[in-house]
């Protein structure tokens, strides 16, 4: 069955920019302070009401505020972390909004979004496909030091699969890899300080999503491919997606090693390294990459690299997935697994993004027979998704203009910015951070005009160009980018036969 095809007349590359700082702080937004500020607004821990204001929707270019009180949460995010993380599905939190809810699922996209950032998309670059910058100078580079987060690992992953339109390729003979892209990244946290107000360590898996915006999808066949992660056939997911995280090609030094295999052995790495402390595991991604991140939870949560015995006891690590406008990954049997293994996923969408609704045009979660036709008929192409939804609408932000531009709908800069202004079902949009308008407009043309912010306007200055000693324009060299560590192998060894062992206790 053929899945859906999208016409895209204005193919666009992602190029987008580290975003502000997002502040936990109480704030009020001023009717003098429609346009972006980078003065934060200052502390009242001691108020439980804030007041916000919008441009009404009606008359969008007047500077006419309609004034509307929220609660801010005066928790400290320490003490209700796992409530943020799904614990107890993200009940009552959504609607109305919690504001440390809000305030995590914006820094996690913020996690996915370095990723468009940080990635090299230019095809005239012998770098094309890479991360334009060294592990220990990543956040460095994207303004994102006050995350407090430590580079631990760069992913790859081949292009030696049927996914063409995903991965980005040199047009030159002399490339850094012929078959490899960089994929995403793992951190954790590292500053003592970040650890408390987050009341544990927390392990952070990004995903890139695509530069090219949603040709993709068109690649998608809708086939679905048994997981086999564990013995169970009957898990099955779309057969790109797991390409993608377990092909490897044994001659590239970048992906000798799968996606997955390097995933899982830095995660055993840290969880090692780690021991003893309270942890959680955050994945994230967007686009594709959001499909990625769905992935690899259900992966560290079958292979039981959550599940700590102490001795004495047997304790489990939380992992979450957010999710930003991500496709459906696999079959109703994939889903039901999750749920069985305690996996968190908070899935954020704009309802106009026709990402999410492929694969299983046909068969999905909101087909009300859909276990019979899977079980009973083996229905081969039969999908769900997973978790809880959070359905945005880019047309209830006034500062957005009306657009039929589909990759405007699918752009992740642009969904925070809706989850900035969300406060619940039916309540009015409303800037609740001090985050900037002006980064919707990173890599496409959303906000109305009036505010003054060009389209794409993200970009390394001169293109990367730098003078050299004798005044000619050149492409800088890069130092020698790092492959895998050298017990890696060593790691996903103990990956598997910890999920042997646990399987056979069973």
């Amino acid at each position: 069955m053929a899945s859906l095809q999208l016409s895209l007349k204005n193919q666009k590359h992602t190029l987008q920019v580290p975003s502000q700082k997002v502040l936990p702080v109480l704030k009020i937004i001023k009717p003098r302070n429609l346009l972006p500020s980078n003065k934060p607004f200052s502390p009242k821990p001691s108020k439980s009401l804030i007041r916000c204001s919008s441009l009404s929707s009606s008359t969008p270019d007047k500077k006419e505020l309609k004034n509307q009180e929220y609660i801010q949460d005066s928790r400290p995010l320490h003490e209700i972390w796992r409530e943020i993380q799904g614990y107890d599905n993200w009940e009552t939190l959504l609607d109305p909004m919690n504001s440390h809810l809000r305030q995590e699922i914006i820094r996690y996209g913020e996690f996915a979004q370095a990723c468009y950032d940080s990635f090299d998309f230019d095809p005239h670059s012998k770098y094309c496909g890479t991360c334009k910058y060294q592990g220990a100078h990543f956040f460095e580079k994207l303004d994102m030091t006050n995350r407090r987060y430590h580079m631990s690992r760069y992913l790859y992953a081949t292009s030696n699969i049927n996914l063409p339109n995903f991965f980005q390729k040199s047009k030159m003979s002399s490339v850094w890899s012929q078959h490899a892209n960089w994929m995403g990244y793992v951190a954790v946290a590292i500053d003592d300080d970040e650890i408390h107000r987050l009341g544990r360590r927390d392990i952070v898996i990004a995903w890139r999503g695509t530069v090219t915006y949603l040709e993709w999808i068109q690649d998608l066949k809708d086939i679905l491919h048994p997981a086999h992660f564990r013995d169970d056939p009957s898990i099955k997911i779309e057969s790109g997606f797991f390409d993608l995280y377990t092909a490897k090609e044994l001659n590239c030094k970048y992906c000798s090693f799968s996606a997955r295999e390097q995933v899982l052995a830095e995660i055993k790495r840290l969880i090692e390294r780690f021991r003893g402390e309270e942890l959680s595991i955050t994945v994230t991604g967007h686009s594709l990459g959001a499909a990625l991140a769905i992935l690899t939870a259900y992966d560290l949560a079958e292979m039981k690299l959550n599940v700590i015995d102490n001795g004495e006891s047997i304790t489990k690590i939380p992992i979450t997935v957010f999710s930003f406008s991500g496709p459906r990954v696999g079959n109703l049997r994939f889903k039901e697994r999750c749920d069985e293994l305690g996996v968190k996923v908070l899935r954020a969408i704009n309802v106009h993004d026709k990402v999410p609704t492929v694969p299983g045009i046909f068969a999905n979660e909101k087909f009300q027979y859909q276990k019979y036709i899977e079980e009973v008929i083996s229905f081969p192409w039969s999908y769900a998704h997973l978790g809880v939804e959070l359905p945005l609408d880019h047309t209830q932000s006034p500062f957005l203009k009306p657009t039929i531009d589909l990759g405007c709908a699918h752009n992740l800069e642009a969904l925070l910015h809706l989850i900035d202004g969300y406060h619940g079902k039916d309540r009015k949009f409303c800037l609740a951070t001090n985050r900037d308008i002006a980064l919707v407009n990173k890599s496409c043309d959303f906000l109305r005009k009036e505010y003054g912010v060009p389209p794409y306007w993200r970009q390394d200055e001169n293109k990367g160009m730098v003078r050299s000693g004798d005044g000619r324009w050149v492409l800088p060299e890069r130092p020698s980018m790092e492959a895998h560590p050298p017990d890696t192998a060593h790691h996903f060894e103990q990956v598997i036969n910890l999920a042997k062992s646990s399987w056979g206790a069973l």
